[in-house]
């Protein structure tokens, strides 16, 4: 991935930090990430995510919040108001680049302050909150007992998550009088409320608040037994997958390249696959298979771009599944106590020193090199059978006997 730094100063001429993160290959939609409570955008959640999305070829811009990380300016003496600030700050930057977020995510207190932030911000088709609490003031329950204590002096230190910040009487008020409710009510963009039903930080029932709120169109994640700063990296980029194909719905594009205009095709008839060319300039193919779709493309070395798997690899990965399906067919019919079978593949072209049918002795074919792992209580007998049955794989057969193409040309 690309990362580039990117600093912009804020309403109050305070200079911010940020990472902004793409992948080499075109970018569909830009993002801007909110990080939580006193964090940075260096957390270990904010970094997955954005690495995952950009690999997605989703740009995302991650900042830290006045004060905190390597931004400027005094934490204590901000709030939620400034959060806001920060987040339309970071939003007119993309924008001056000309890379306007669509997409806003939250973590935590950045959850909230995405919320309220929303509709300020034009270009927000989607918005998405983490772990986000219903109101901002219930971060403050990190200043516990401080909180009486810094009311009554108008400024004091607290401690959070091991670190020291001198807070003022502001930031408490600022937090506590921030209501999310109605900005949740009149948010033009869809939402997605991604919560962990045992977060110990915060609750489940801010993640219900906030649904309930909120307009259609609205949806939720269960997030399962991850914890509140998502410190699994598989949670990360559970989230990141998730958002991705969430979020193509709402972007500008639909979360897919866009196709260049065509002739008008007929409808696919029962069994038919597709492919249609994704542009003049590289080899990306956009394909229909049985009603589903996906990517398939050459490396930058064959005059592609990288964007799906080549039509060998899909030719490999056939026979593997078909592979798979047969093993797992024929041991569940016979009762054979197969825990787990996977099945690679490897396609190259050989010398044909001992094809009968070749036209020279320089001729080459095609060779599919097969490597099946079974896992399970299988004897010998058990694991000869099943090499047996493997070559009865009706792609294994295909491929093994000469098949006969006709084609047609459809002119437009």
């Amino acid at each position: 991935m690309n990362i580039e730094r990117m600093t912009f100063v804020n309403d109050a001429g305070i200079e911010l930090s940020g990472r902004l993160e793409t992948s080499p290959e075109p970018v569909r939609a830009w993002a801007l990430f909110a990080h939580c409570f006193t964090c940075s955008k260096d957390i270990a959640a904010a970094r997955r995510i954005a690495a995952r999305l950009a690999e997605r070829r989703i740009g995302v811009l991650r900042f830290d919040f006045t004060g905190l990380g390597h931004s400027g300016g005094e934490f204590g003496n901000t709030g939620f108001s400034a959060n806001i600030a920060d987040l339309r700050a970071a939003a007119r930057a993309m924008d001056d680049a000309g890379r306007p977020p669509s997409i806003l995510i939250g973590h935590s207190l950045g959850g909230a302050a995405v919320l309220a932030a929303a509709n300020d911000i034009d270009s927000v088709r989607a918005v998405v909150t983490i772990g986000a609490p219903a109101e901002p003031g219930h971060a403050l329950h990190h200043l516990g007992a401080d909180i009486a204590r810094i009311r009554r002096d108008g400024a004091g230190p607290v401690t959070i998550g091991g670190r020291r910040f001198d807070v003022s009487r502001s930031f408490i008020d600022d937090m506590e009088e921030a209501d999310l409710t109605a900005r949740l009510g009149a948010m033009r963009a869809a939402l997605l409320v991604c919560h962990a039903p045992r977060d110990q930080t915060v609750g489940i029932e801010n993640a219900a608040r906030i649904f309930g709120a909120a307009r259609h169109p609205k949806s939720f994640l269960s997030l399962d037994d991850a914890d509140h700063l998502l410190n699994n990296e598989q949670d990360a980029a559970y989230v990141a997958k998730v958002i991705s194909v969430w979020a193509s719905h709402y972007i500008e594009d639909g979360g897919a390249p866009s196709l260049p205009p065509l002739p008008q095709l007929p409808p696919l008839a029962a069994g038919t696959s597709r492919s249609i060319e994704l542009g003049k300039d590289g080899l990306a193919q956009a394909l229909t298979a049985g009603g589903h779709t996906l990517m398939a493309d050459e490396p930058a070395s064959a005059g592609g771009t990288d964007r799906g798997a080549t039509p060998y690899d899909l030719l490999a990965a056939s026979l593997a599944a078909c592979t798979a399906m047969t093993l797992r067919l024929y041991a569940r019919r016979k009762g054979i106590a197969l825990d787990h079978v996977a099945v690679d593949v490897t396609h190259d072209r050989v010398h044909a020193e001992d094809c009968a049918n070749c036209v020279s002795d320089g001729a080459r074919i095609d060779r599919f090199t097969r490597r099946i792992h079974l896992r399970g209580a299988l004897d010998a007998d058990t694991h000869a059978r099943l090499r047996e049955i493997a070559d009865r794989c009706p792609v294994h057969r295909t491929l093994n006997a000469s098949a006969r193409i006709e084609t047609e040309l459809v002119i437009a």
